[in-house]
């Protein structure tokens, strides 16, 4: 079981790490009381699903295009959803859209987005598949446990569309399923309304998108049982659609739509990546600690309305902590927990700790946790800070280093910053430029020197 240094919250600390291991709600809806979910529909359906959901296992899906190369915590918390199925015993299905992703959804957008090659579809297709199965193998190995639970948890089961439209002709399916739209219907979607008012218009490819993800889920019905899809408020338009084309396909098998609300600050823009401040999955694009301190960062108004839908800590202790946060604002408790099972969820075990090590070492004066990282962590943690090789010199001093790292442009400047103090070595400020570069003080364990002019300007010096 993984040991967290939650020091602030060592004396309620057991609590939250046990809970949130069997947290579990059979019926999913009861995450209604989470703000989990905006909607569901038919709107009349609540106990009809209330029913299923207690009676035995069910098939719940969502859906992951493959436009980027990597998932973004808009995703997140979608995510979070086919978790819950899976901790309440039903069965998660992530569908990737090696079709769909060629065609590009229209949804929340106010342009038509950048046709993608098949090369580069392939490859984000594999990167998404790999992030989806270690969120789920982090969330099984570090916030779940089976000894204490009913039994293992049910597969992730991942589909790509492809494989079933691959085999589909053309006029054989416009035949057979487009008899089954409705114009009126599908124009009348609020993603179609918006683009057809803009300047640009509505391409014939992105209007036929809620086509083929109607069709994917009676495809997964079909095949999989499956009575549930769950996506996010802007997906509303292509869940009815897909239901109204099962009404009418298998009328005998009612399904259902679950919708998540979007993920904003507080100016209320999204965090997906269209909106141009995406916070990603992959490690390489956003680092563990970036992801910690974005989280870490947040503000109190919004701490209690994220620890309830990107944590597993049930309700009544969610509420405790925010009476102890409220009572100390300033040791941030309530954003801590949140940091940290996000990124435990992310990054799993090691990614955590990579995290807590660069945050000691920039913001609590723990140098040690810079010399535990390796060069690759370090980059990848200050991601667009200048990497300089360099050989040791004997005698080599403050000055020689900065300007062989190039950290000033002129030997002036740089004697009037690092004297003015505005010059750091591993988080230490040093003011002689005269004082000898020494392993173990300037240069660490793991060698490499992190240098620092002013409050955002990183170098990584990497030594041979």
């Amino acid at each position: 079981m993984l040991q967290l240094r939650w020091s602030l919250l060592r004396p309620l600390q057991g609590g939250y790490r046990n809970s949130r291991r069997h947290f579990a709600h059979k019926n999913l809806l009861d995450l209604t009381d989470r703000g989990f979910f905006q909607g569901i529909f038919p709107d009349t359906a609540a106990p009809k699903m209330k029913q299923l959901f207690t009676s035995g296992q069910q098939s719940i899906y969502a859906g992951f295009d493959p436009t980027a190369d990597s998932l973004h915590v808009g995703n997140l918390l979608v995510i979070m959803g086919l978790l819950h199925c899976q901790r309440a015993g039903h069965r998660p299905i992530a569908l990737v859209g090696g079709a769909t992703g060629l065609i590009g959804d229209p949804s929340g957008r106010k342009t038509e987005r950048n046709q993608l090659g098949e090369s580069v579809i392939e490859s984000n297709l594999r990167a998404i598949k790999q992030q989806l199965t270690r969120v789920f193998e982090n969330h099984e190995k570090c916030l779940w446990d089976t000894r204490k639970n009913s039994g293992p948890l049910q597969r992730l089961t991942i589909v790509n569309n492809a494989e079933w439209y691959a085999n589909l002709q053309l006029i054989d399916f416009i035949s057979n399923m487009g008899r089954h739209f409705r114009m009126g219907s599908m124009l009348s979607r609020s993603s179609v309304q918006s683009r057809l008012e803009s300047e640009d218009g509505m391409s014939f490819t992105e209007f036929t998108y809620q086509i083929f993800q109607a069709y994917d889920w009676l495809h997964l019905l079909r095949k999989h049982n499956c009575r549930f899809q769950m996506g996010g408020s802007d997906q509303t338009g292509n869940l009815m659609t897909g239901h109204e084309l099962i009404s009418r396909v298998e009328r005998k098998r009612e399904v259902f739509g679950m919708t998540l609300p979007l993920v904003t600050n507080e100016e209320g823009d999204k965090f997906g990546k269209s909106a141009g401040n995406a916070v990603w999955l992959d490690e390489s694009k956003t680092s563990p600690f970036a992801l910690y301190q974005f989280f870490l960062r947040m503000p109190d108004s919004e701490a209690e309305k994220l620890l309830k839908l990107f944590t597993f800590i049930p309700l009544p202790e969610i509420e405790q902590l925010m009476r102890e946060h409220e009572k100390e604002p300033e040791k941030r408790k309530a954003q801590t927990l949140l940091a940290e099972d996000v990124t435990l969820l992310v990054h799993g075990e090691n990614g955590l700790k990579q995290a807590e090590r660069v945050t000691n070492a920039l913001y609590k004066g723990k140098v040690d946790g810079l010399a535990e990282l390796n060069y690759a962590e370090i980059k990848q943690t200050f991601q667009g800070a200048a990497v300089v090789d360099l050989l040791t010199e004997p005698g080599m001093s403050i000055l020689q280093l900065a300007m062989k790292a190039k950290c000033f442009p002129t030997e002036t400047d740089a004697v009037r910053i690092i004297n003015a103090g505005g010059f750091y070595v591993n988080q230490k400020r040093i003011q002689n430029i005269a004082e000898v570069i020494t392993a173990g003080i300037h240069i660490l364990r793991n060698g490499v020197s992190l240098l620092r002019v002013g409050k955002r300007n990183f170098y990584i010096v990497r030594w041979q």
